[in-house]
Protein backbone atom coordinates (compact mmCIF):
# COMPACT_ATOMS: atom_id res chain seq x y z
CA UNK A 1 0.00 0.00 0.00
CA UNK A 2 1.49 3.37 -1.09
CA UNK A 3 1.79 5.48 1.86
CA UNK A 4 1.07 8.75 -0.67
CA UNK A 5 -1.42 8.93 -3.76
CA UNK A 6 2.02 10.74 -4.68
CA UNK A 7 3.84 6.59 -5.78
CA UNK A 8 0.86 6.15 -7.40
CA UNK A 9 1.65 8.90 -10.15
CA UNK A 10 4.77 7.24 -11.46
CA UNK A 11 3.12 4.37 -12.99
CA UNK A 12 0.13 6.15 -14.99
CA UNK A 13 -0.35 5.47 -18.39
CA UNK A 14 -3.96 6.15 -18.56
CA UNK A 15 -6.67 8.78 -17.60
CA UNK A 16 -10.44 8.02 -17.39
CA UNK A 17 -12.59 10.99 -16.87
CA UNK A 18 -16.35 11.62 -16.54
CA UNK A 19 -18.01 14.53 -18.52
CA UNK A 20 -20.41 16.27 -15.65
CA UNK A 21 -19.06 17.22 -13.43
CA UNK A 22 -15.32 16.45 -14.65
CA UNK A 23 -14.73 18.11 -17.39
CA UNK A 24 -17.79 20.42 -16.77
CA UNK A 25 -19.22 22.54 -13.58
CA UNK A 26 -22.01 19.97 -13.69
CA UNK A 27 -24.66 22.79 -14.83
CA UNK A 28 -26.36 22.76 -17.65
CA UNK A 29 -27.67 25.83 -19.74
CA UNK A 30 -31.25 24.84 -21.21
CA UNK A 31 -32.17 26.42 -24.57
CA UNK A 32 -35.74 27.32 -25.47
CA UNK A 33 -35.30 23.84 -28.08
CA UNK A 34 -34.32 22.11 -25.40
CA UNK A 35 -30.25 21.65 -26.29
CA UNK A 36 -28.41 21.00 -23.12
CA UNK A 37 -25.28 23.14 -23.31
CA UNK A 38 -22.37 22.93 -20.92
CA UNK A 39 -18.99 24.92 -20.63
CA UNK A 40 -15.34 23.48 -20.35
CA UNK A 41 -12.35 24.80 -19.13
CA UNK A 42 -9.33 25.68 -21.92
CA UNK A 43 -6.85 24.47 -19.32
CA UNK A 44 -7.92 21.09 -18.89
CA UNK A 45 -8.11 20.95 -22.63
CA UNK A 46 -4.35 22.20 -23.25
CA UNK A 47 -3.52 19.47 -20.24
CA UNK A 48 -5.30 16.57 -21.98
CA UNK A 49 -3.68 17.52 -25.44
CA UNK A 50 -0.34 17.77 -23.87
CA UNK A 51 -1.06 14.30 -22.54
CA UNK A 52 -1.80 12.93 -25.73
CA UNK A 53 1.25 14.59 -27.37
CA UNK A 54 3.67 12.78 -25.01
CA UNK A 55 1.98 9.06 -25.58
CA UNK A 56 -0.87 8.87 -22.36
CA UNK A 57 -3.89 7.03 -23.06
CA UNK A 58 -7.05 9.35 -22.41
CA UNK A 59 -10.49 7.85 -21.98
CA UNK A 60 -14.11 9.78 -21.57
CA UNK A 61 -16.61 7.33 -19.98
CA UNK A 62 -19.90 9.55 -19.50
CA UNK A 63 -23.54 8.71 -19.58
CA UNK A 64 -24.42 12.02 -21.20
CA UNK A 65 -25.01 11.97 -24.54
CA UNK A 66 -24.16 15.26 -26.04
CA UNK A 67 -22.29 15.26 -29.40
CA UNK A 68 -21.01 18.88 -28.90
CA UNK A 69 -19.05 17.36 -26.04
CA UNK A 70 -17.43 14.39 -28.53
CA UNK A 71 -17.30 16.94 -30.98
CA UNK A 72 -14.84 19.26 -28.54
CA UNK A 73 -13.22 16.11 -26.62
CA UNK A 74 -12.39 14.60 -30.10
CA UNK A 75 -11.21 18.51 -31.30
CA UNK A 76 -8.54 18.04 -29.04
CA UNK A 77 -6.88 14.85 -29.84
CA UNK A 78 -9.34 12.16 -27.71
CA UNK A 79 -10.14 9.20 -29.89
CA UNK A 80 -12.03 7.26 -27.38
CA UNK A 81 -15.44 9.16 -25.75
CA UNK A 82 -18.34 6.84 -25.01
CA UNK A 83 -21.38 8.70 -24.47
CA UNK A 84 -24.56 7.28 -22.89
CA UNK A 85 -22.15 4.78 -21.14
CA UNK A 86 -24.51 4.38 -17.90
CA UNK A 87 -22.44 0.83 -17.27
CA UNK A 88 -19.31 2.83 -16.28
CA UNK A 89 -17.50 -0.31 -15.27
CA UNK A 90 -18.37 -2.29 -18.56
CA UNK A 91 -16.31 0.26 -20.84
CA UNK A 92 -13.04 0.85 -18.60
CA UNK A 93 -13.06 -3.28 -18.58
CA UNK A 94 -13.19 -3.38 -22.23
CA UNK A 95 -10.86 -0.48 -23.13
CA UNK A 96 -8.04 -1.62 -20.08
CA UNK A 97 -8.55 -5.52 -22.17
CA UNK A 98 -8.01 -3.62 -25.38
CA UNK A 99 -5.15 -2.00 -23.77
CA UNK A 100 -3.57 -4.65 -22.45
CA UNK A 101 -3.51 -2.49 -18.94
CA UNK A 102 -3.01 -3.26 -15.03
CA UNK A 103 -5.16 -1.07 -12.76
CA UNK A 104 -2.52 0.44 -11.39
CA UNK A 105 -1.41 2.18 -14.75
CA UNK A 106 -5.07 3.47 -14.85
CA UNK A 107 -6.36 6.82 -13.43
CA UNK A 108 -10.09 7.85 -12.80
CA UNK A 109 -11.98 11.27 -12.33
CA UNK A 110 -16.02 11.09 -11.51
CA UNK A 111 -17.48 13.32 -8.74
CA UNK A 112 -20.88 11.38 -8.57
CA UNK A 113 -22.23 8.06 -7.32
CA UNK A 114 -21.86 6.00 -11.15
CA UNK A 115 -17.94 6.68 -10.68
CA UNK A 116 -17.50 5.01 -7.26
CA UNK A 117 -16.99 1.65 -8.52
CA UNK A 118 -14.46 2.66 -11.35
CA UNK A 119 -12.88 4.89 -9.00
CA UNK A 120 -12.54 1.85 -6.47
CA UNK A 121 -11.34 -0.64 -9.72
CA UNK A 122 -8.08 1.48 -10.72
CA UNK A 123 -4.82 1.85 -9.53
CA UNK A 124 -5.54 5.69 -8.57
CA UNK A 125 -8.96 6.90 -7.98
CA UNK A 126 -9.35 11.19 -8.03
CA UNK A 127 -12.05 13.26 -7.86
CA UNK A 128 -12.78 17.02 -7.72
CA UNK A 129 -12.65 19.04 -4.64
CA UNK A 130 -16.48 19.17 -5.31
CA UNK A 131 -17.78 15.85 -5.60
CA UNK A 132 -19.89 14.22 -3.11
CA UNK A 133 -19.25 12.36 0.15
CA UNK A 134 -19.70 8.99 -1.32
CA UNK A 135 -17.02 9.84 -4.46
CA UNK A 136 -14.51 11.53 -1.88
CA UNK A 137 -14.51 8.94 0.68
CA UNK A 138 -13.43 5.85 -2.18
CA UNK A 139 -10.83 8.26 -3.84
CA UNK A 140 -6.81 8.35 -3.70
CA UNK A 141 -6.86 12.07 -4.23
CA UNK A 142 -9.32 15.32 -3.91
CA UNK A 143 -8.27 17.84 -6.11
CA UNK A 144 -8.12 21.08 -4.83
CA UNK A 145 -9.89 22.57 -8.07
CA UNK A 146 -13.39 22.01 -8.49
CA UNK A 147 -15.63 19.95 -11.84
CA UNK A 148 -14.75 22.38 -14.71
CA UNK A 149 -12.33 24.83 -13.06
CA UNK A 150 -9.11 22.79 -13.69
CA UNK A 151 -9.56 19.43 -11.70
CA UNK A 152 -8.31 17.54 -14.97
CA UNK A 153 -5.76 19.70 -15.26
CA UNK A 154 -4.32 18.96 -11.57
CA UNK A 155 -4.22 15.66 -11.90
CA UNK A 156 -2.82 15.50 -15.37
CA UNK A 157 -0.11 17.77 -14.72
CA UNK A 158 0.93 16.30 -11.10
CA UNK A 159 1.47 12.88 -13.30
CA UNK A 160 3.31 14.41 -16.38
CA UNK A 161 5.56 16.23 -14.01
CA UNK A 162 6.59 13.00 -11.58
CA UNK A 163 7.05 11.76 -15.07
CA UNK A 164 8.82 14.14 -16.48
CA UNK A 165 7.23 15.05 -19.11
CA UNK A 166 5.10 18.09 -18.27
CA UNK A 167 6.98 21.04 -20.21
CA UNK A 168 7.29 24.39 -20.69
CA UNK A 169 7.74 26.80 -23.70
CA UNK A 170 11.08 25.90 -25.50
CA UNK A 171 10.06 21.96 -24.80
CA UNK A 172 11.88 21.77 -21.81
CA UNK A 173 10.41 18.79 -19.33
CA UNK A 174 9.48 20.00 -16.06
CA UNK A 175 9.94 17.38 -13.34
CA UNK A 176 8.54 17.75 -10.08
CA UNK A 177 10.33 16.46 -6.71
Amino acid sequence: MATSYKELLHEITTFFFDVDGVLTDGRMLISESGELLRTMNAKDGYAIKTALQQGFNICIITGGRNNGVKSRLEGLGVKDVFLDAHDKMKYLHQYAAAHDLKPEQMLYMGDDMPDVEAIEFVGLGTCPQDAIAEVKAVSDYISHKHGGDGCVRDVIEQVLKVQGKWHVAGGKNIQSS
